[in-house]
């Protein structure tokens, strides 16, 4: 199973409560997010152009070294630079003219940081998408009218359209932007913007998709990217105005405890007391010295005697900060356990979920694999396909099987109770990941209901 394990640093701290601040004045509106850089991704359809965007926000705020420039112009050969290559960076990628890997970049304006990146668009690559739709802030969905019918009633939209805002809404990206691109490509470009933007709005209510704007953008040439679109038929902001304004996640402060334990180490103090702290991200909730805290799956209780962050103890600790707890009696505790405040939780082997399917060998019923909760690993099957989602009527369908980026509803079965919770109330202690016990890919997502 070490092929697929990666886990991330348990040592790096978010944000900062002082050690005299009572944790009970802490709550969500007390936390700023509107300095933290903003997550994004770009997703959509292949060729769309979402390299090409991410190209002109670097190349037009200037965060571009004056070498890579010089690269680029050279390759050109008197040709327009070629943007996109900023990000693609693989050679296959250069070579095929797709996106393979998720390429991440970053550039800051007057108003704030951003972290950008560029998903594939390729259904082959659809994995890729999703490992960058679950730590985003936003996803800019682009959508190339050059591509698409405009003489028609409707117009119908792509497939990876509709798939990657569907993925990126089941995985609760919490802004979903759609930028209809290479506008200045249409005959009528108003007319265009507006059938495309009708067609995007009656999709994203059909599924439930909070649309947080529709911006007409033309990467290649800059327009309405960084500065505002100078037509009769658009009045709105660029889309860089947009994602300025948009809020980052912040873990939730108010709720109960939820902490996966990501690593047990031994404090010794020479004297042979040898007290173990308990590290590990806070998925949601707060906690303080002389808290009351439950062991899952065990189900023990305990006191937290005390508290560190970075290495210093302090007196409170809230989500999105790593914490190490130090409890009043030994417990057994390991890696994969949860610390949770008491009765929040409830282990549970079997849970209904939606899954997202992304291996080419097809998920069955029946078939066992390995299901990652936190940072623990448990043997798991799928009990039952309740029905596929139709991503073109989004009707959900009879299915036995899912095929690979095919989306279902299913049950499963596991072989060890988890304390699960659902992705809607938390994203940590809401999802997991299927890996293929043969072959140790990661074959799916699954989203607790």
């Amino acid at each position: 199973m070490s092929a697929v394990l990666t886990p991330a640093s348990a040592f790096s701290a978010v944000t900062t409560v002082s050690p005299s601040s009572p944790v009970n004045k802490i709550h969500q509106s007390d936390v700023d997010t509107t300095h933290r850089a903003l997550r994004f991704l770009t997703a959509g359809s292949v060729d769309d152009g979402k390299s090409t965007l991410i190209g002109r926000l670097l190349f037009d705020s200037r965060a571009i070294l004056a070498d890579q420039l010089d690269t680029l112009a050279k390759r050109a050969a008197g040709q327009p630079i070629d943007l996109s290559l900023l990000t693609d960076g693989l050679e296959a990628e250069r070579e095929q003219g797709i996106t393979i890997d998720v390429a991440y970049r970053y550039f800051a304006t007057k108003q704030r940081k951003f972290i950008i990146a560029d998903a594939p668009g390729h259904e082959q690559y659809t994995r890729n998408m999703v490992t960058a739709a679950a730590g985003s802030d936003a996803a800019v969905v682009l959508v190339d009218v050059t591509k698409l019918d405009l003489d028609a009633d409707e117009v119908p939209l792509l497939p990876q359209t509709r798939r990657h805002s569907l993925l990126a809404h089941l995985l609760r990206v919490p802004s979903i932007v759609f930028a209809i691109n290479k506008i200045d490509a249409a005959a009528n470009p108003g007319e265009a913007f507006r059938k495309v933007g009708a067609a995007l709005e009656k999709f994203a209510g059909a599924a439930g998709i909070a649309v947080t704007a529709v911006v007409p953008v033309s990467a290649l040439r800059g327009d309405n990217v960084t500065q505002p679109l100078a037509a009769d038929w658009y009045d709105g902001p660029s889309l860089l105005q947009v994602l300025e304004s948009l809020p980052t996640v912040q873990e939730t402060v108010e709720a109960p405890l939820a902490l996966p334990i990501q690593y047990v180490a031994k404090d010794g103090d020479g004297t042979g007391n040898n007290p173990r702290v308990l590290w590990g991200r806070i998925a949601q909730g707060q906690v303080q010295v002389g808290d009351e805290v439950q062991i899952l799956p065990g189900g023990q209780t305990a006191l937290v005697a005390e508290l560190r962050r970075a290495g210093e103890p302090v007196a409170a600790s809230v989500a999105g900060e790593s914490a190490g707890l130090l409890l009043d009696r030994q417990i057994d505790v390991s890696r994969g356990d949860w610390i949770v405040a008491p009765g929040a939780a409830a282990p549970r082997r079997d849970f209904q979920a939606t899954l997202a399917w992304l291996d080419t060998e097809p998920a069955v019923i029946g078939r066992k694999y390995w299901v990652r909760h936190g940072n623990r690993w448990v043997q798991a099957r799928i009990a039952a396909i309740d029905h596929r989602l139709d991503i073109q009527t989004l009707a959900e369908t009879e299915a036995h099987e899912l095929s690979v980026n095919e989306i279902g509803h299913v049950t499963v079965e596991l072989q060890a109770e988890l304390p699960l919770q659902p992705y809607a109330d938390n994203r940590v202690g809401g999802a997991l990941i299927v890996v293929d016990p043969t072959s140790n890919r990661t074959s799916g997502a699954l989203l607790v209901r």
